[in-house]
């Protein structure tokens, strides 16, 4: 396919499956032909219940893709239906939209930067050549032409991204620690926010290439790393075209059923998809005890540097010696193995977020920024002091493993919402001492009964003596109010849990409010919030400063 394009989803019954999807694609064609797209490469991927049709398209007719698209499948119907459909009418109607939506000048800069070797980035009402210090912006109404450009005060920054299920977020975090120490101007987009140095330019979801787009047209930036949700590469694509170094963090399910990916295998092939974007000698980085990542590593013909805190010892000297990349731990230590030598980073110990080691997780993507970190040429001084000073607080890593101590209990803010986010953060839970242990168990309604059940079943693990259950009204996406909390019930009811230890409430914050209500000095509360982090954390320093006491009413 087209670096550029467009797709569309759409329900296909079982039954004649292939023969619906041939007439899509002939249809698709017959559009493509009839508005002068004959060069247009068509792509179809089945999946359970449905497919996707993707076309690649000129990058300034995006928008009229999409409605070519859904044209085409108007087309089908109707064929299926046995009625006559218009190609060259349908085709003469979404001409005049092209026209309007095409930029010669977009194009031609884009073509210009590819030349040069200059990162271009648009699809906005801006577009961009270079990155960071490297770059400039252009208004897409004030275009120049290429031989009007500076070309000689354009290049591109160290660039690097980090997908995966779990551990994204505090991954990309502690990579920007890692190049702060290391005296960088650091652009970061997140799924809570893009940063520049220690600007927060906006608050939100960017992790996708909105994100990226914001980080890296700062003219302040001198590295990047960017955060690569799979909802933004399966309807964007990459938000960079080429990287430095790519990591991925693991493979598990979650948000099975968007977008067409079903089970854990078609999700390892979306998120692996970023390995195309390693550049000519960049690095791809993975966990070398994720089973989808390894066996997809195979594919991947450039450099891999491996993470795992353990490794079979003869096979990892082998690794060293021949000159491979690996971080892992080693009597206590977090080390980086390269160039035929091995360096100690840090103690795990010394690894606030760690808990020690029981946060197992967090020595994850320790090890993965510390991969990150080799691949964009920074220091093991620099490795060393950005992971020493990262801290577990809201400030620094916002809902990701938050301890605070609060009115003679301990809470934790995190949002971990998946089993295997669930399963990785119970022994992180059940090391912290506690007389009693309350957990918040909420969930969006785009996932199945099933997978909602077995992220109770992982949530038990906790041995909770309290699980609040939360309704999410704001994330119900097509689910009747109520339904997911009755789920989740009658699943804890299953694993033995009794009325006495189940909590039900109409919102999440209302579960957090019921939580600290129920809760006494000794006790430990795992608020896994969805929506109403910034709210509950406001909450609970409107309790610091007054003095609260668990045990006491609450002063609202």
């Amino acid at each position: 396919m087209s670096a550029h394009g467009a797709a569309a989803e759409a329900r296909i019954g079982d039954d004649g499956k292939g023969l619906v999807m041939a007439l899509w694609r002939a249809a698709a064609r017959d559009l493509l032909d009839a508005v002068g797209w004959p060069d247009s490469k068509i792509a179809l991927r089945a999946f359970e219940g449905g497919a996707t049709l993707q076309i690649s398209a000129p990058t300034d007719a995006l928008y009229a893709a999409t409605e070519l698209l859904e044209t085409s499948w108007a087309a089908c119907l109707a064929r299926m239906a046995g009625r006559t459909f218009d190609i060259e009418a349908a085709a003469r109607a979404v001409t005049p939209r092209i026209a309007a939506e095409r930029s010669p000048k977009e194009v031609a800069l884009a073509q210009a930067a590819g030349v040069r070797g200059v990162t271009y980035l648009g699809h906005d009402d801006k577009i961009s050549l270079g990155m960071g210090r490297g770059g400039k912006v252009f208004d897409i109404t004030d275009l120049p032409a290429p031989d009007d450009v500076d070309w000689d005060a354009l290049h591109d920054i160290p660039v690097a991204m980090v997908t995966g299920t779990n551990g994204k977020s505090t991954t990309v975090r502690l990579a920007a620690a890692i190049g702060a120490a290391a005296g960088k101007c650091v652009g970061l987009s997140s799924s809570d926010w893009v940063r520049v140095g220690g600007d927060i330019l906006d608050e939100g979801d960017y992790s996708g290439p909105a994100g990226a787009r914001l980080a890296l047209r700062d003219p302040r930036v001198e590295l990047a790393v960017i955060e690569t949700a799979r909802g933004g590469l399966m309807r964007r694509g990459l938000p960079v075209p080429r990287a430095d170094v790519c990591l991925l963090t693991n493979i598990a399910a979650d948000h099975l059923g968007s977008y067409g990916i079903m089970d854990v295998a078609a999700l390892a092939d979306a998120k692996f998809q970023l390995s195309q974007a390693v550049r000519p000698g960049g690095r791809l980085v993975l966990n070398a005890d994720d089973h989808e990542l390894v066996a997809r590593s195979a594919g991947f013909d450039g450099a891999i540097t491996w993470f795992a805190p353990t490794f079979e010892q003869p096979l990892l000297d082998v690794w060293i010696a021949s000159g491979g990349r690996a971080a892992f731990v080693s009597g206590g230590q977090m080390m980086l193995a390269r160039d035929g030598g091995v360096a100690a980073v840090l103690a795990v110990d010394d690894f606030v977020p760690a808990l020690g080691g029981a946060a197992q997780f967090n020595v994850y993507n320790a090890l993965g920024a510390i991969c990150l970190a080799d691949a964009l040429d920074l220091p093991l001084a620099a490795m060393r002091e950005g992971l020493r000073g990262f801290t577990d607080t809201p400030e620094e890593n916002p809902g990701r493993g938050n301890y605070i101590e609060l009115g003679g209990l301990t809470l934790l803010i995190d949002f971990a919402h998946n089993p295997h986010g669930l399963l990785a953060l119970a022994p992180a839970i059940k090391s912290i001492p506690a007389e009693r242990r309350l957990v918040i168990a909420g969930q969006a309604g785009d996932r199945s009964d099933a997978d909602t059940c077995d992220m109770i079943r992982a949530l038990w693990t906790f041995e909770p003596d309290m699980v609040v259950v939360a309704e999410l009204p704001t994330l119900l996406r097509g689910r009747p109010l109520g339904q997911l909390s009755e789920v989740m019930s009658a699943e804890l009811r299953r694993l033995g849990a009794g009325e006495d230890n189940i909590l039900e409430t109409e919102t999440e914050y209302k579960a957090v409010l019921k939580s600290l209500e129920w809760a006494r000095k000794g006790d430990f509360l795992a608020l896994l919030l969805h929506d109403s982090r910034v709210q509950t954390m406001a909450l609970l320093e409107r309790l610091r400063l007054s003095g609260w006491q668990a045990g006491q009413p609450l002063p609202l």
